[in-house]
């Protein structure tokens, strides 16, 4: 079976999380946290490395106990820890950490008192008031579980994009090795490039029904389905051993424009298309456009747009958002590229919780094309992160000059991310904020303040004179944390009143700020910094899914800050900063 790093990644965190249970070394528990992390958002794929014999150790925080593992992994498939692990304690154990609220503490206590090991046993002894009773516990805790486990299974799993791509992009390559499949795209929200994906649909164009016969026995025989859940001549579902359904459509190439539209979605601008069709005579469907029963269009999407009288409109805008009114009257946008973006404006190093150095980080960034960098590393209330203080700080600002000047191709700007304390001033004085280009702004804490009071927090660090970039704006980590509960619109008006501009963090755990944030910020005249968040030299590769979400969000090469020269960026990030001994606080 094709090995994915998301499996390694897989098996790395229910090691840490069974060790974690059971109460072991709190730093070997993090070191198997750390490298399922680094695992998981690794570029390239750790089964083609051990192909080409490479060392796995490039991998960040991979030393030769967790690159052992990985090769015995890629080798059977299974890690003989974990199997030791299972042994010790039931497997399924591992799924009441997916409970809102339950750290490992509480699940060995649950486990330990109840005998509990299944989220249907948790959810049956929640209900039948067992919890309330245990040390620590009480009926508040016990209904939060019900709660969660209810709102659980009401909602349907949804994969991250980048994690889905892990699986899609192979899949496509093994069906266009079918003889007869002419082309095979990935549809609906994927080739949206939603933040989130549900099922996979992929369109396979074949010229007659012995391609589609072969293209659907090849789909069936995947090596990573796990359940064949339906089969037709032109027709299949499956569903992947990481849970995914994936279903298959075989189309003619006459119809294959016409159905790579209604498969792309979304239901909301597929709805308005056909209204738009109606009003003229016509009706489309997954087949063309007709007119009575004569089709007149549907081998490609511009041909189905242009027989609605409109121009081919970009998936990533498919969403019934005034996309078709833009159209219709010549506006839609000229979305953002990735090769627009000059410079990326917040990246850590080894010296806060980053994988690599100044240079090397430079390094990188040069190599994709950059041409210049803010160093952003994690101010000192981050202690996790190992964030830098004043005096730290004032060190590595030395070391930026000094490498600056070695460098060619690519100019390093000194910077920071500060942490928005509770009550909205920043962690670190004024007298070194005032020394550096840029100054990114962010909430690392205390997510769970009310809406007036988080607001207010945030429009606070917004009026410092030093702040340039306001990170990560909601706070979110999808499918992990709810954004914060704020008031983007104040804050989105907030920064274009102060002169701030707005971050869209690209690491695909974040996405943040979201497409219709996006968007808002456009229309208010609010810069976009699109970021990778890069803690690492590979990381830099995340920027294409922040250039996903700008498109969604109707962002254009104007709209993002770090598409500017850098001489055009100097005076948008750093503000008229306070000029009298008598205003820094030291």
């Amino acid at each position: 079976m094709p090995l994915h790093n998301a499996d390694i990644a897989s098996i790395f965190l229910e090691i840490a999380d069974l060790l974690e249970i059971q109460g072991q070394n709190p730093f070997r528990i993090r070191a198997y946290r750390n490298a399922a992390r680094s695992v998981g958002e690794f570029g390239k794929s750790v089964a083609e490395m051990i192909e080409q014999n490479e060392d796995l150790k490039a991998i960040p925080g991979i030393g030769d106990d967790l690159e052992s593992k990985m090769r015995e992994i890629a080798a059977s498939g299974k890690c003989d820890l974990l199997e030791q692990l299972h042994h010790q304690m039931p497997a399924a154990i591992t799924e009441l950490l997916q409970v809102q609220g339950l750290g490992p503490k509480r699940v060995r206590a649950i486990h330990d008192a109840l005998h509990v090991q299944t989220i249907d046993a948790l959810y049956r002894a929640a209900k039948e008031g067992r919890i309330r009773v245990l040390p620590g516990f009480g009926e508040k805790t016990e209904a939060h579980i019900v709660e969660t486990i209810e709102a659980h299974l009401h909602k349907s799993r949804r994969f991250k994009l980048a994690l889905a791509e892990q699986y899609a992009q192979p899949l496509m390559a093994y069906l266009s090795a079918t003889p007869g499949a002419d082309e095979v795209v990935a549809a609906g929200s994927f080739r949206r490039r939603a933040a989130t994906v549900g099922d996979l649909d992929i369109l396979v164009a074949a010229h007659d029904a012995a391609a589609a016969a072969a293209v659907m026995r090849r789909f069936v025989r995947y090596d990573e389905v796990a359940e064949v859940l339906s089969r037709g001549e032109t027709r299949a579902s499956v569903t992947l051993r990481n849970g995914m359904q994936v279903d298959l459509r075989v189309i003619a190439p006459a119809s294959f424009g016409a159905a790579l539209v209604y498969f792309t979605g979304s239901k909301a601008h597929n709805i308005a298309m056909r209204r738009i069709a109606q009003a003229r005579g016509l009706k489309i469907n997954e087949y063309g456009v007709f007119r009575k029963d004569t089709r007149i269009a549907g081998e490609t999407e511009e041909s189905v747009y242009d027989a609605i009288g409109l121009p081919w409109i970009p998936p990533p805008l498919r969403e019934n958002r005034g996309e078709l009114q833009a159209a219709g009257a010549h506006r839609l946008p000229a979305l953002i590229e990735r090769g627009d973006l000059r410079g990326d404006l917040h990246a850590h190093t080894s010296a806060s919780d980053g994988h690599d150095s100044v240079l090397d980080m430079a390094l990188a960034a040069r190599e994709r094309g950059l041409s210049y960098l803010a160093i952003t590393d994690h101010s000192r209330r981050l202690a996790v992160a190992h964030g830098l203080d004043a005096k730290r700080l004032a060190k590595q600002i030395e070391e930026i000059d000094r490498v600056n000047r070695t460098l060619d191709g690519i100019t390093l700007l000194k910077g920071i991310e500060v942490d928005i304390l509770e009550d909205g001033s920043l962690d670190l004085p004024d007298a070194i904020l005032m020394r550096l280009d840029v100054v990114v702004v962010a909430v690392h804490s205390h997510f769970d303040l009310p809406r007036a009071k988080q607001t207010e927090r945030v429009l606070r660090a917004l009026e410092h004179p030093c702040c340039s970039i306001l990170a990560h704006p909601t706070g979110r980590l999808i499918e992990e944390r709810e954004p914060c509960d704020i008031d983007l619109v104040r804050v989105i008006r907030k920064a274009r009143e102060c002169g701030c501009h707005l971050e869209l963090n690209a690491h695909p755990e974040r996405l943040d700020l979201a497409d219709t944030y996006c968007q808002m910020a456009k229309a208010e005249g609010v810069l976009v910094s699109i970021d990778s968040d890069a803690h690492g030299r590979l990381d830099f590769d995340n920027l294409r899914y922040g250039i996903d979400e700008a498109r969604r969000g109707w962002l254009e090469k104007r709209d993002v800050l770090n598409t500017r020269t850098l001489d055009e960026l100097r005076p948008l990030i750093r503000r008229p900063r306070m000029a009298t001994a008598s205003n820094l606080r030291g």
